[in-house]
């Protein structure tokens, strides 16, 4: 199976950012933990602070062959309704995930627009949310 994954704005500054909400972990930290738990599949990571680099990415997944898609959008999450359409035009399986659980932080967080157009959302539980978005991944494929 191959797993695109994306993350967006300030996801490279994971391991110095806030560790006390978003961990110690970098973000090759979590890539090379993925790749380790799950090594039948193949993964593809991405990130970007620009949100047309995003979206083309994820258009770009449209033409691949992609399997799956894992977004962390970080703060587009909240506002970015182009992130939003574009994962809307996409019809392979999709997953948000969120470090932190962004139903418990400021108000502003707690509604993710992009949400809404994924298969589901897991947010809260730290570096494990991208290992249980490839779970849920998987479980969508199987069903």
């Amino acid at each position: 199976m191959n797993i695109l994954i994306i993350n967006g704005p300030n996801l490279n500054l994971l391991g110095t950012r806030d560790p006390e909400v978003y961990g110690k972990e970098t973000l090759l930290d979590i890539h090379a933990e993925l790749r380790e738990q799950y090594p039948d599949h193949s993964f593809n990571f991405y990130q970007s602070n620009i949100e047309g680099e995003l979206i083309n990415c994820i258009q770009e997944a449209m033409k691949d062959d992609t399997d799956a898609l894992i977004i962390n959008p970080g703060g587009y999450s909240h506002t970015s309704v182009a992130l939003r359409d574009a994962l809307d035009a996409i019809s392979i399986p999709k997953v948000e995930v969120h470090l932190s659980n962004i139903h418990g932080r400021e108000a502003f967080r707690d509604r993710s627009v992009t949400g809404a157009v994924m298969n589901g959302i897991i947010t809260g539980f730290g570096k494990h949310s991208y290992a249980l978005g490839v779970e849920a991944i998987e479980r969508l494929i199987q069903a």
